[in-house]
């Protein structure tokens, strides 16, 4: 054996075996963003926001697994849990004390597909409606208001 291959040897016994990107592994479940079809945060699980568009995803994109983030509550997870059980979509609940990140649930495959828009855009609740006479800013924006 060369002196080479077992300083990896050994590297690889004390520290375990090397990894690609591991702070985007750490950032994203365990899978790389060029696999990530579609990302909910904790927020939008804890709210069911992204649930229609990510079962939506998964009739598309059979071949998926379903990442969750084992810090949330299994009430909020169980509705996700359930619509990958219909859909035929494995899913995985990933448990990393040491690891904080804002990502809730992840529809992952297992080769690149690069996809640009990952992320659930939230709905506008209010539209057509003004900011202005709605909380500090709406306040602030009518004292500051240009008189006609």
């Amino acid at each position: 054996m060369k002196k080479a291959d077992i300083e990896d040897y050994l590297q690889e016994g004390i520290y375990g075996s090397k990894e690609t990107k591991p702070s985007e592994r750490r950032r994203y479940l365990g899978t790389l963003r060029e696999r990530v079809v579609l990302l909910l945060t904790k927020a939008q699980v804890m709210q069911e926001t992204g649930l229609d568009e990510l079962t939506d995803r998964m009739k598309e994109n059979k071949d998926g697994k379903l990442l969750l983030n084992g810090e949330i509550s299994y009430r909020f997870l169980s509705p996700y849990k359930d619509a990958a059980e219909r859909n035929d979509i494995h899913h995985t609940t990933v448990s990393n004390q040491d690891i904080d990140t804002d990502v809730g649930a992840i529809l992952t495959v297992d080769y690149a597909i690069e996809k640009e828009h990952i992320y659930v855009e939230p709905k506008k609740e209010r539209e057509g409606k003004s900011d202005e006479g709605e909380g500090v800013i709406g306040f602030l924006k009518s004292l500051f208001k240009p008189s006609k």
